[in-house]
């Protein structure tokens, strides 16, 4: 499914996209991480923002 920038909220912000620069940028900001350790999270525990918030506080 795209990813539909007209509709905020709700499954879109459970998840991070890496392919989309805007969300990147955002996560990596939310996050205080770089991009390559967003991706690395992102990598270990999948797209969900609860997984990969988990995942960094335990690194």
């Amino acid at each position: 499914m795209a990813d539909d920038k007209t509709q905020a909220g709700g499954q879109d912000r459970a998840r991070i996209n890496l392919n989309e620069d805007y969300e990147v940028r955002d996560w990596t900001s939310s996050l205080g991480v770089s991009r390559e350790r967003l991706q690395e999270a992102v990598e270990a525990v999948g797209d969900r923002a609860d997984d990969v918030r988990e995942w960094l506080k335990s690194r």
